[in-house]
């Protein structure tokens, strides 16, 4: 939670060189500005600007303070999205980005502001998407991925957002040594992330052509327009080049099915009734696409093992006191490493019984 005191003005803006600079380099906006904190995009400060004359725009800018290299990284976002708007998929208006500091300490940028409102919890569907609108929306959402994952990344000019080959294995790579460097502060480890890591290793698909991955796609990351399809996609800042399956698989997961051992969290964005199964958008996904989903257990099993590793690093850093443990349950946390490796594990077992 920020401390920021907003009757001091905007959180990490000088507004009058803001200002000045948005006057000078983006059409259509004139200052003043009323600014309005928005909620949500990993701690990015990001406002709502309306002028006199009824015009409107978010900004969007880093954190302050000292921040982990390529994490907040503006100009790659900026980057997406004035790729993406001229193709299928929903994306904010690209309206200008500043690269020099002075301006205001650190690189921001406008888009345009989108009628819309991600889903977090039960509660935000269930005043956003009425029962009868949720197929709709669901089948929007996986129809936007589906989209994204026909964009060809060299005709867009994004061929160099990450490196094409290999991304389950360097992630498989990046992760493990995240597991390994958190078990002496967590003081928890499990032979299961050690077996399961080695069984990706040992059978990462063929990846076929890179595609952008956004990395966090799901309905916080979403903003579901008025008429309950996807207005557009945000927090591009992970994004980059790698096997669209392993976005997809991300995805999914987040979906509940019938076949599933236990049912979602009630206060998950996805748990009220009326939407679709996670093998229905599977499904879907398959014929808009022409991809073939024999191995999606693989890519499933991967991600539940990667939120495990992820978890089990924040749960290292709170152990460490690196973290406030102030309303955290830190033992829920070390009991949600073991259900991502259940799954995980449950995940292989399937493939290997599909084999």
């Amino acid at each position: 939670m920020s401390t920021h005191d907003e009757s001091l003005g905007p959180e990490g803006y000088r507004v009058g060189p803001v200002e000045a600079w948005i006057e000078a380099n983006v059409e259509g906006l004139k200052p003043p500005f009323r600014w309005t904190r928005l909620q949500g995009g990993h701690s990015n400060l990001t406002y709502r600007l309306d002028d006199a004359e009824g015009h409107s725009a978010v900004i969007r800018r880093p954190p302050q303070g000292e921040l982990l290299p390529k994490a907040h990284d503006m100009s790659r976002e900026w980057a997406l999205i004035s790729a993406l708007g001229p193709t299928d998929v929903p994306v904010p208006a690209a309206l200008g980005f500043c690269e020099s500091p002075e301006v205001t300490g650190a690189w921001f940028y406008v888009m345009g502001l989108i009628d819309g409102h991600p889903l977090y919890n039960a509660d935000d569907t269930n005043t956003y998407v009425p029962e009868p609108e949720r197929r709709k929306m669901a089948f929007s959402f996986i129809d936007v991925l589906a989209a994204l994952h026909s964009v060809d990344p060299d005709e867009v000019g994004l061929g160099d957002l990450g490196k094409k080959e290999d991304y389950v294995g360097r992630q498989l790579k990046t992760w493990y040594r995240s597991w390994m460097a958190s078990i002496e502060p967590a003081d928890f480890d499990d032979p299961r992330a050690h077996e399961l890591q080695q069984f990706f290793l040992e059978n990462v698909p063929d990846q076929g052509p890179a595609r952008v991955v956004h990395g966090d796609y799901g309905v916080h990351n979403c903003l579901v327009g008025p008429d309950c399809t996807i207005a557009a996609v945000v927090d591009w800042e992970i994004s980059t080049l790698g096997d669209p399956l392993a976005d997809l698989a991300y995805a999914l997961n987040q979906w509940p099915d019938p076949t599933d051992r236990e049912p979602p969290p009630p206060e998950g964005a996805t748990a009220p009734p009326g939407f679709p199964a996670r093998t229905e958008l599977a499904e879907r996904y398959a014929r808009q696409t022409g991809r073939d989903l024999s191995l999606l257990d693989y890519y499933v099993g991967f991600n539940r093992w990667k939120t495990a590793a992820i978890v089990h690093g924040v749960y290292a850093r709170y152990c460490e006191g690196k973290k406030s443990t102030d309303g955290i349950d830190l033992d829920e946390m070390r009991e949600r490493i073991g259900r991502s490796l259940d799954l995980s594990e449950e995940a292989v077992n399937r493939l290997n019984r599909a084999v």
